[in-house]
């Protein structure tokens, strides 16, 4: 199976990336804020379930493709690397909307607030990228079979990316209050998070396959 450091490396990853702001985060704390955490949870739980789908399709994609096509490894590879630049950046530019100030949302029904949750993760091209694009660094033949280090890596996102977003969700508020009165921590999170993103993006882009 996996290396220890290769499945540490995969977890801060993913601790980077669901730290990023994105359509989950954002929605998230939206409908905790507006209409309370039974409803944040409610909308996870669609999140959640939506990366069951996005695992199983990369598992079952990237096995085939890396069997078949071996370039797709070296392709996939720097495209990997541009897409944790770009996340880098997003975290960093000036420009940038903070998360912490949500949407106003109207009150919705359950099975539309999961419903809701899940195409905002399903749909969310940020996952999908990751998914296709970052999985590809820690895939390796000698590791064991493709398809099982793909789950492994997989359900290490989705558990990372749960209990970061349970906590916003149970914190909604008092994060997003102590953000808007503290602009230099939040431009500090933006900035760390755009340092391990940047020092991964490189980290990848140089990294050999074995």
């Amino acid at each position: 199976m996996l290396p220890l450091r290769d499945w540490l490396l995969f977890a801060l990853a993913a601790l980077g990336m669901v730290l990023t702001p994105g359509p989950n985060m954002v929605d998230l704390l939206s409908r905790a804020i507006c209409q309370g955490r039974r409803a944040g949870f409610i909308s996870l739980l669609g999140v959640v379930t939506a990366f069951l789908f996005h695992i199983v399709c990369a598992a079952a994609g990237l096995t085939a493709i890396f069997l078949t096509v071996p370039l797709a490894y070296t392709v996939l590879k720097y495209a990997g690397a541009v897409y944790l630049l770009w996340l880098a950046w997003q975290a960093v530019r000036p420009e940038g909307a903070s998360p912490f100030a949500p949407r106003a949302l109207p009150p919705d029904s359950p099975a539309k607030l999961f419903r809701m949750g899940f195409l905002t993760n399903a749909l969310n091209p940020k996952m999908a990228v990751f998914y296709l694009s970052i999985f590809p660094q820690f895939l390796h033949p000698e590791n064991g079979h493709l398809f099982a280090q793909s789950l492994l890596l997989g359900a290490t996102q989705m558990m990372i990316s749960f209990a970061v977003n349970f906590i916003i969700v149970l914190t909604a508020a008092t994060i997003a209050a102590f953000f808007s009165t503290r602009p230099l921590w939040l431009r500090t999170q933006r900035w760390v998070m755009g340092g391990v993103l940047g020092a991964l993006a490189v980290r990848l882009a140089l990294a050999e396959r074995k």
